[in-house]
């Protein structure tokens, strides 16, 4: 019996919004929604560490809910909008909470601080309660690596309007 053929990846064209613009790009269907914001689109500001939804560094808004973009197939954002940490900064205005993350030392390495804002950011855009515990529990699935935590809620305070 001859050997099988492999299979190769199905495609699919893929139509979404990212950071305010339309977008159609031929995509496999095994994609994940990191690989086709980075590879696809070039906003490597999603970064991919653990690939496996456990560090949060790849959160990006996706109908404005934070999600796991290493773990979200991209086929699965069809006709979705979705905001990366590119679409926050306008020209050289930073996003409130960029400000905030610098004013209150809320970075150290950095590596986390895309997937923390994301995450912060649909927290607040969905009129969260203004408390260290919701927010908290709204970056409870990203690790920073370098304990920053608390400057990450005090940044996040500065900004929640009360």
């Amino acid at each position: 019996m001859p050997d099988q053929a492999p299979t190769l990846p199905s495609h699919r064209n893929l139509h979404l919004t990212v950071n305010g613009r339309r977008v159609e790009r031929s995509v496999a269907d095994q994609a994940t929604l990191a690989e086709f914001v980075r590879d696809h689109l070039g906003l490597t500001g999603t970064k991919i560490a653990c690939d496996q939804a456990a560090c949060g560094a790849c959160t990006v808004v996706l109908d404005g809910r934070a999600v796991f973009a290493c773990h979200t197939l991209a086929a699965q954002a069809e006709g979705a909008v979705i905001e990366t940490i590119e679409a926050l900064a306008q020209g050289d205005a930073l996003h409130p909470l960029q400000q905030a993350f610098i004013a209150h030392d809320a970075l150290q390495c950095g590596f986390c601080t895309p997937g923390m804002i994301m995450a912060l950011k649909a927290t607040i855009d969905a009129g969260a309660p203004a408390d260290r515990a919701a927010l908290a529990e709204a970056i409870s699935g990203n690790l920073c690596r370098c304990g920053a935590y608390q400057h990450i809620l005090d940044a996040a305070l500065g900004v929640v309007p009360r």
